[in-house]
């Protein structure tokens, strides 16, 4: 029988209690640890400092200034058009994922290399790899099949010393998720994924253009993404509903590969869907996790083959060695 939790939001609305970011940017900290930050910093219409969130430079100036202040990633870049990762959003990731792996040890979080996490579609910017093991000492495996991505990737990787903790593997049968991915009798205790969010290149295009019109920043004769993104980034056959069906009927068959399968849910539209999948294949446990920063709200879908007692098992061997 599925058991569906929903995992309560912090009482103050918006991010995780132990989020870096939960007090917002502090920009002159910012500025001090990347100066090349500070071109891009203006006063927004209530006074405060901020910076310009349609500039895909000053977003990537920032994000390079987060990930240095608050993780201690010296180096990070991408290729132009990849993906720019909202960053508060991705630590979010990491920490409720770390609040469902404390179940079952006593209340306490399992860091360090005993906790291997796998990211599927790691893309340019190694994001959640790179915050999971600063903030839990994890490891990671990171897969994708675009390989420029894969070569941004890298570089961050051995430009901040994180090869022993960090594994790029790159899939080539884009009709795969897992498969070609994990190894015969490899064992994660995550996996992490921000799937593909539109059906077509167009609809990235119209909701795009949305946006930026309901945030009265139309750019006309443009269809600027201020966070980027290549075409398998942002848009699948099917959209995220595609995606997130094809990865459930795909875990099925690494069942007991992985303690616990998690995807972000952009569309609660979707939902339904993908419960009805979840349970066609027999998954045991099913939980939905809100995250709201400022007035978007997103969910992560977790979901296990193995019962409660094979989960304890799981913690028992690997994480209490």
């Amino acid at each position: 029988m599925n058991q569906q939790t929903k995992t309560k939001l912090p009482e103050k609305k918006g991010l995780h209690p132990r989020n870096r970011h939960l007090k917002g940017y502090d920009f002159q900290r910012l500025c001090e640890s990347s100066p090349a930050l500070k071109p891009f910093l203006l006063l927004n219409k209530f006074g405060k400092e901020s910076i310009d969130f349609s500039n895909p430079k000053a977003v990537k100036a920032l994000n390079q200034a987060l990930l240095k202040r608050h993780y201690g990633v010296d180096f990070w870049d991408i290729p132009p058009k990849y993906l720019c990762p909202p960053i508060p959003g991705r630590a979010d990731y990491i920490h409720y994922l770390a609040d469902v792996l404390m179940e079952l040890n006593d209340e306490k979080i399992p860091q360090g290399r005993s906790i291997t996490a796998l990211d599927i579609g790691v893309g340019s910017n190694c994001v959640y790899p790179l915050i999971g093991h600063k903030e839990y000492g994890w490891n990671f495996v990171g897969s994708d099949s675009d390989s420029r991505a894969m070569e941004s990737s890298k570089k961050i990787i051995e430009k901040n010393n994180l090869s022993k903790a960090i594994e790029l593997r790159l899939q080539t049968n884009p009709a795969n998720i897992f498969k070609g991915i994990i190894k015969a009798d490899e064992v994660f205790d995550l996996t992490i994924c921000n799937p593909p969010f539109h059906a077509s290149k167009s609809e990235a295009k119209e909701n795009t253009q949305r946006k930026w019109k309901n945030l009265g920043l139309e750019k006309k004769g443009k269809n600027l993404l201020n966070f980027g993104g290549k075409n398998s980034e942002l848009f699948y056959s099917g959209g995220e509903k595609g995606f997130v069906t094809r990865m459930i009927k795909e875990s099925a068959n690494f069942q007991s590969s992985c303690l616990w399968f998690s995807t972000l849910i952009s569309k609660k539209s979707n939902l339904p869907s993908v419960y009805n999948v979840l349970k066609s294949v027999n998954a045991k446990d099913i939980r939905t996790i809100e995250m709201s920063q400022g007035q978007k709200i997103s969910r992560i879908i977790v979901w296990s083959f193995l019962n409660k007692k094979q989960r304890n098992l799981w913690a028992k061997l690997r994480w209490n060695k």
